[in-house]
């Protein structure tokens, strides 16, 4: 069985599907093999892989209509062990045609289940709102890894998501756990930025990555290029910071390939 995390944040412009491309990525740089699941109906996760999101074919709006099935939605990229579920501007419509429908927060849920023999890891990208969408991210997920930017209202969006998240687990999801908190775009030459991640650390303890993603111009870069950070440039910042991540999240494993 697959270990399914989603990237998580109410609040927007915290680097949510930076950090899902990047950690999917480095996961399957390790030979893990991984899925991401895009279900946000910007498909900025699916670009940033080098997808056309016009021209897609079938996507994950298609898996919520019942017009496909999640294994046929899959499709490769560029890494062996990386695959994807793409998402399009479509999947506005699913947020309007689910209402009503019975069952509705668990299809994500039961989609994933179907493929989970296939995978080590899902990672869900989600949009930066509490509908639908995210709903069944949340419900099909075993753990929460928030991102979270190192500026004046990171507390607030955390608390947010931390109620959102028990309201889940109450309703749908009692397994649902915090995987962990990521501090991100992080310039520790900036007094805000170190009293944010003091107090983020203060509140959350060992919850709180060892591993901070800093504020680095490649990772800006690399998704107009359709790339993960560590295909665009391996060497920079960004890339060995969430290529430290992923050792984190394998609890110190090797990562293979990656020496040198």
């Amino acid at each position: 069985m697959s270990k399914t995390v989603v990237i998580a944040n109410q609040k927007g412009g915290v680097g949510k599907t930076t950090t899902a491309v990047n950690i999917a990525a480095s996961l399957a740089v390790a030979e893990k093999r991984v899925l991401l699941v895009d279900t946000d109906s910007q498909g900025n996760t699916t670009s940033g892989l080098g997808f056309d999101r016009n021209d897609l074919g079938h996507s994950l709006y298609d898996f919520y209509t019942g017009a496909s099935s999640m294994r046929e939605i899959i499709r490769g990229t560029m890494l062996p062990f990386l695959k994807i579920v793409p998402s399009s501007v479509d999947l506005i419509g699913a947020e309007i045609e689910l209402v009503g429908s019975d069952g509705k927060e668990t299809l994500l849920r039961e989609g994933i289940r179907s493929v989970s023999d296939m995978f080590d890891y899902v990672i869900i990208d989600c949009p930066p709102s509490l509908g639908i969408l995210t709903l069944n991210a949340l419900v099909a997920a075993q753990t929460v890894l928030v991102p979270v930017q190192c500026e004046y209202y990171a507390l607030e969006g955390l608390g947010q998501l931390m109620r959102t998240v028990e309201l889940v687990r109450g309703s749908f999801n009692p397994e649902l756990e915090i995987e962990g908190i990521l501090l991100t775009m992080v310039d520790m030459r900036n007094t805000l930025a170190r009293q944010v991640a003091d107090e983020v650390k203060k509140h959350f303890g060992d919850k709180v990555y060892r591993t901070v993603i800093p504020r680095n111009v490649t990772l800006s870069e690399a998704p107009s290029h359709g790339k993960p950070v560590m295909l665009y440039d391996v060497r920079s910042s960004g890339a060995q910071s969430y290529l430290a991540l992923a050792r984190e999240v394998l609890g110190g494993q090797e990562m293979a390939g990656l020496n040198g």
